[in-house]
């Protein structure tokens, strides 16, 4: 910086603002340029309705800058920050886009894994969790989606409140935690309102957290399906190319009889069922070590029997992991028994080459 322009810098600093600071403190000059014979120079008002009440401190810039100068002519001009580009505006929902062709490929993901359950309770979302947090600690590129747009909690179980960012108004960009690359409508909906959508809008969703996400290179997307066997396991499993799916009952009869229909579901829809989970199969208690078999025992793995499908598991009723979820870490991001349970759980799905 020359001399010159040192003094013009110095003279503008000794203009107060109303409002604290000066000109220079602030900022507020752009496109200084001096010559032989003149010098120019921009005032920049943080809007254009501050700029309309800014020329008397134009004019008193020009002859501060003036001052020292000499003979050089002095021109000032005001302008202003334009309003604020607004955001791109990433709509959720609506109807889903056609689709040509039969199921397709999630760009970058080698496998979906599809997580179900026939009824709501069952714990469904807490073992995709779980399973998900464990596959990454086995160095796997995990992605979480949770596709439960009536109940989203993978948010709460993962520990994210942050909104994805969208820098185009299409693609959305997914967080990670504990590993693992997460989305859920529930990042992008107030948590306090409910979402009444009809079907169409829950498969256009669907489809936009398939589709408009940038999941990067995944081995396995897990999918936290909704309870049931409704709109969005249709689309899922008809739109997307999935790997296979698990589904995780207890063992009373009551979830036994929603699972088979879940197990019946994939199958109408040439998804291969991979295996059952049992969760919640007994209570150790804490004080005493005597075990209670509130919903029974053995049921899933009976009827896994009967089905010739596999038990992947078999998780107790733990007050850790219900502590775990609520806190927002995955009891399999931990050390101790049910981590291991669900550990080898996620190495029975590697081996198997599922994950």
């Amino acid at each position: 910086m020359s001399q010159i322009e040192t003094d013009i810098k110095a003279a503008l600093a000794r203009l107060a603002l109303p409002d604290g600071g000066d000109l220079i403190s602030r900022d507020m000059i752009r496109a200084l340029n001096v010559d032989d014979t003149s010098v120019r120079f921009v005032i920049e008002a943080p809007s254009p309705a501050i700029a309309q009440q800014m020329e008397p401190l134009r004019k008193a810039a020009e002859a501060a800058v003036a001052a020292v100068v000499g003979s050089r002519t002095v021109a000032a001009a005001l302008t202003a920050h334009g309003p604020k580009p607004a955001p791109p505006s990433l709509k959720i929902g609506g109807h889903p886009k056609p689709q040509e062709g039969g199921p397709a490929p999630v760009s970058g993901v080698d496998r979906i894994l599809a997580i179900g359950s026939g009824k709501g309770g069952v714990g469904k979302s807490t073992v995709s969790s779980n399973i998900a947090v464990a596959l990454a600690k086995q160095g796997r590129r995990v992605g979480l989606l949770d596709a439960d747009i009536y109940g989203p909690s993978q948010p709460r179980m993962m520990g994210v409140n942050k909104r994805p960012a969208s820098p185009d108004g299409k693609t959305i960009i997914p967080l990670k935690a504990h590993g693992v690359t997460m989305m859920s409508i529930g990042l992008m909906m107030d948590p306090d309102k409910a979402i009444v959508w009809r079907g169409p809008m829950l498969m256009g969703a669907l489809q936009q957290m398939l589709g408009q996400v940038e999941w990067g290179e995944l081995d396995v997307l897990i999918v936290d399906l909704p309870p049931g066997t409704g709109d969005v396991q249709l689309t899922l499993c008809q739109k997307s190319q999935v790997t296979g799916a698990i589904v995780v009952s207890t063992p009373q009869d009551v979830a036994l009889l929603d699972a088979r229909k879940a197990v019946d579901m994939f199958a109408t829809l040439k998804t291969p069922v991979l295996g059952l989970i049992e969760n919640m199969s007994m209570f150790k208690c804490p004080d005493c070590g005597s075990e209670h078999e509130i919903f029974g025992r053995g049921g899933v793995a009976a009827e896994a029997e009967r089905l010739k499908l596999p038990l992947l598991g078999a998780l107790p009723i733990d007050l850790e992991t219900r502590l775990a979820g609520d806190s927002g870490t995955p009891i399999a991001a931990g050390e101790g028994p049910m981590a291991q349970a669900y550990a080898d759980i996620a190495k029975g799905l590697i081996e198997g080459g599922m994950a």
